[in-house]
């Protein structure tokens, strides 16, 4: 199951930015950066659904917000343009020092500007994918058209944006002026994917336009048919995030999976990707997943362990059990929580064991947490229950195991 997890390092002006690393379920494939749009943050429902995603696909994203903005440090009115570059570059030099540096960078609104720019800086990123990109920074100066007067009269000034108070100096407008991103597109030097619905009224698909024309190839152009500027409907979002994801693991992936192998309804397919020593498909009607074995052992650890994958039915069956029969009662029984380890080792009632042979078992250890309001009788019923689900039943009994070549 992919994961999320909170990180922190310091920005371009020295202030902490917050930000979430989206892990996959295995071993990450390559490592990615998010650019958020203008005053928006790296919470923002697009930045969110797109980089878990791409961690679907078993890239790692790292999204956070620039500084001032979010749960960052900062000053918001200090940054401008090219500090959220710099951002983009500390977040590089981050995941490079942490764990293995960007090969994807991917940018939404003034972000997809950013990262635009950014990859010039950033020698390991080898694609770039924007989505509803401006060709040029000082197209985010009409979101407050009618306060520029002000900021270049006095310096600065409070805008609303999307109904949220922010601090714009003149040397922020300073920054924008004339910074057109067509020349970096044209010198990229990178396979370059830019995304764009059609009917965006904040971002103009013009602005795509001159993009992909200023670019070199490999350019692509996907039309998000139907889509707002921020993405907001989730299979806007979800297909943006599938698109990206398979056009950038032909470039950021250095072994990407093969072809996916298919089962036959009622049976679970096993079967070899001849990506490292044990990697295997998984596949269990129309559900793919991996397994493996730890780095530890040999494997490249981008799946659970074959006894991982025991736990996981036992934990699930218990489950089920468990929310089937509190639910038949109507029992107050509001989360179920379940954490499961094995070992070998001795158990003290082994039925099973010899008198006078010291025979080592398997020993399963499931540990329940129970959220509502269920008295002291309910939750000891509960427990009793887990012992009665079919793979518990399927574990103590006998088991006949046919095995043949097909």
């Amino acid at each position: 199951m992919a994961r999320s997890q909170r990180v922190d390092f310091n920005g371009s002006l020295g202030e902490k930015l917050a930000a979430r690393l989206e892990w996959p379920a295995g071993k990450a494939e390559a490592f990615a950066i998010f650019a958020h749009c203008f005053s928006c943050s790296k919470d923002i429902f697009a930045a969110n659904r797109i980089a878990r995603r791409l961690a679907q696909a078993g890239i790692a994203v790292l999204r956070f917000d620039f500084t001032g903005l979010g749960q960052s440090d900062g000053d918001f009115a200090n940054t401008n343009f090219s500090s959220n570059i710099e951002d983009l570059v500390k977040a590089g030099e981050y995941l490079a020092a942490e764990h293995e540096a960007p090969a994807l960078l991917v940018g939404h609104s003034l972000g997809g500007a950013a990262v635009i720019a950014a990859a010039h800086q950033l020698p390991s990123v080898k694609a770039v994918a924007t989505l509803g990109a401006p060709a040029d920074a000082e197209h985010v100066g009409h979101q407050f058209h009618a306060h520029i007067e002000d900021i270049e009269r006095d310096g600065i000034a409070e805008v609303s944006l999307a109904g949220r108070p922010f601090t714009i100096k003149k040397q922020f407008l300073d920054d924008i002026k004339g910074r057109s991103l067509e020349e970096a597109a044209a010198t990229l030097k990178r396979p370059l994917l830019i995304a764009h619905a059609p009917t965006d009224a904040t971002v103009s698909i013009d602005n795509a336009t001159k993009l992909f024309v200023a670019a070199k190839h490999p350019k692509s152009f996907v039309s998000l048919d139907g889509a707002d500027h921020l993405l907001t409907q989730l299979e806007h979002a979800e297909h943006a995030a599938d698109i990206i994801a398979a056009w950038a693991k032909r470039y950021v992936v250095s072994e990407p999976l093969p072809a996916i192998p298919r089962a036959r309804q009622g049976e679970v397919l096993i079967e070899e990707t001849g990506r490292g020593k044990f990697e295997n498909f998984v596949i269990a009607d129309d559900h793919v997943m991996l397994a493996d074995e730890p780095e530890s052992v040999g494997g490249s650890d981008n799946g659970p362990t074959p006894y991982g994958y025991l736990m996981a039915a036992l934990g699930t069956c218990s489950v089920m059990t468990v929310r089937m029969y509190a639910d038949h009662k109507g029992w107050p029984l509001d989360k179920i929580s379940l954490r499961l380890t094995h070992n070998k080792g001795h158990a003290e009632d082994c039925e099973a064991c010899l008198e006078g042979q010291e025979l080592k078992v398997d020993i399963f250890e499931r540990r329940f947490t129970f959220e509502g309001d269920l008295d002291a009788e309910q939750r000891a019923r509960l427990l009793e229950l887990a012992d009665k689900c079919p793979v518990h039943r399927t574990l103590n009994a006998p088991v006949v195991i046919r095995t043949e070549e097909a």
